[in-house]
């Protein structure tokens, strides 16, 4: 069976490491295509162009919330101008001149590497115990890094997915899942239930043959499997249908019908493979 891994006690440095390596394994895919960066995604409207810019705009505003307080403050002030609509429209913005041309994509490339490096720098610089700003409740600079390495991982899904790329799955998932199950309650909330009390244990299988779990381990409300189908559920990148999770007990199973590891509104689900969602 392997090691259990439990979900806390993981250090920044090292989840520093791992936001680094997961926008690294995205780079070479979009590096190599550059020209290419027109081509459609599964998120509607928004080709590889416009993942690449919302992920640089969300790395700098990241950044400014780990080292200039009062700058992410003044980004706030504009996103709050426009609260329904502003991640597109900078997606949009900062994908533009990528959708341009091969020199627009180049130049986009090299500002979001140039983001990542910043961010990583700022994040690693926060001081313990300091909360950064955030467009939703203050969090900590592991829990910002959790997030952008989840979110990286997500749209990269689809970048990926629109470049018929198959992804090996890493042991980076584990950062994924974890955010996804601390996102339990808040996955309730965001569709207007009130969150249960009863627990749920959630035992995953690791790419490396160990296995990672979350909650009492007895409870009889369970969700098992790869851990690559929980965090592909969890970010909405794979229909439920199509995943190898073998959920047991109603607690769980509605749970796995609005699980959601991202901030915002609930998403909408992707239909099953050759099918269409109810």
């Amino acid at each position: 069976m392997g090691t259990l891994w439990e979900s806390a006690g993981v250090d920044l440095s090292e989840l520093v490491d791992d936001l680094e390596q997961e926008g690294a394994a995205l780079d070479e895919i979009v590096a190599g295509r550059i020209g290419h960066w027109d081509r459609q995604t599964e998120a509607e409207g928004w080709t590889v162009a416009h993942q690449i810019g919302h992920l640089a705009w969300t790395d700098k505003a990241a950044s400014l919330a780990a080292a200039d307080p009062a700058g992410f403050g003044a980004l706030v002030e504009r996103a709050l101008q426009n609260p329904d609509g502003f991640v597109d429209a900078e997606a949009e913005a900062w994908a533009a001149p990528a959708l341009a041309g091969t020199d627009g994509q180049i130049a986009l490339l090299e500002r979001w590497r140039e983001g990542r490096a910043g961010l990583t720098t700022a994040l690693s610089a926060v001081a313990p115990g300091s909360r950064l700003p955030w467009f939703g409740p203050p969090m900590s600079a592991a829990s910002m890094a959790t997030a952008r390495l989840m979110e990286t991982w997500a749209h990269g899904q689809d970048v990926a997915d629109a470049f018929e790329v198959v992804r090996p799955a890493t042991m980076r998932l584990r950062h994924v899942a974890h955010i996804a199950v601390r996102a339990r309650g808040f996955a309730y909330s965001v569709n207007g239930e009130e969150p249960p009390d009863a627990d749920v244990a959630v035992v995953l299988d690791a790419p490396d043959g160990s296995q990672w779990a979350w909650g009492e381990l007895e409870s009889r409300d369970r969700v098992e499997g790869p851990a690559l189908d929980f965090c592909l559920l969890a970010t909405r990148r794979r229909h439920r249908d199509d995943l190898a999770l073998v959920v047991t007990g109603a607690q769980a199973d509605h749970w796995m019908d609005i699980i959601q590891a991202f901030a915002g509104p609930p998403g909408p689900s992707r239909p099953p493979a050759g099918g269409v969602s109810a």
